[in-house]
């Protein structure tokens, strides 16, 4: 028992070592920071990235904290009160614009609905709470997968299927790439008719005190209302939610960013 403690304490250490820097850390940087015999060392990460709390990197023969930790931490958060925090507020969008309004968190290449309140229009998103939706497929997964380190976005799609759900959905994962990186530039995600034929949305993401994208927030709109003046009213509605959620979580912005008008 004595043994398994240890074990225990030590696989924890690690997991802690590497959530204090954003590099990977080789095997050797971990060896020195911890000191742990060799031997033993090379179980513990072998166990840790073959049950997904650490990944290792090949290439660069470097780990890095794994899936497991952030679906932990998307956990986490809902428990210190995420849905509890938003709902009110998009309960306020909801009734401001009268649209559907959804919150999401991230597992694996599907985006989660945790909370959704719904307008009273006819034509809305196929979500509920609790389910799952391809997140290349929607505004909020988009913006879940923008909130991605390189690698670990880069990881997931070299495994990922992307089947199509309309002519619009996205399945070349370059564009795909590219499409995220102009997500991540602009603060926010759009969804062209690609999951519904006749439903649009636009997301934005929520952070957490490590500035990292814990969930997102989406409005979706009738084709026939997306509007630019009807869609710039969602986003700056979602914006100001989701950084009131943000800052609740505990993010501090490193600096001001300005506005982006969506287009």
């Amino acid at each position: 028992m004595a043994e398994a403690v240890k074990s225990a304490e030590r696989a924890l250490a690690i997991l802690e070592l590497l959530t204090t820097t954003e590099r990977p850390l080789t095997f050797t940087d971990i060896a020195d920071s911890l000191q742990y015999p060799r031997s033993s060392l090379h179980g513990l990460l072998r166990t840790l990235v073959e049950r997904g709390w650490a990944d290792f990197d090949l290439t660069h023969r470097s780990y890095t904290l794994g899936i497991r930790t952030l679906e932990a931490g998307n956990v986490y958060t809902r428990c210190l009160g995420l849905v509890e925090r938003a709902l009110p507020l998009m309960e306020q969008i909801r009734d401001s614009i009268d649209e559907t309004v959804q919150l999401a968190v991230l597992d694996g290449m599907q985006n989660v609905y945790v909370a959704k309140v719904d307008g009273k229009q006819t034509l809305t998103l196929a979500s509920e709470v609790g389910r799952r939706l391809p997140a290349y497929a929607t505004g909020v997964g988009k913006v879940l997968l923008a909130g991605l380190g390189h690698d670990d976005l880069v990881q997931r799609l070299r495994v990922a299927r992307l089947e199509p759900f309309t002519q619009n959905t996205i399945l070349d994962k370059q564009r795909l790439l590219a499409t995220l990186e102009q997500v991540r530039r602009r603060g926010f995600a759009v969804d062209n008719e690609e999951y519904t034929i006749g439903l649009r949305c636009v997301a934005v993401p929520i952070y957490d005190y490590s500035r990292h994208t814990v969930a997102g927030l989406s409005v979706s709109v009738p084709t026939i209302r997306f509007t630019p003046k009807h869609r710039e009213r969602a986003h700056a509605m979602l914006t100001d939610a989701a950084g009131q959620i943000s800052a609740a979580l505990g993010y501090r912005p490193a600096r001001m960013v300005a506005s982006v008008e969506v287009r």
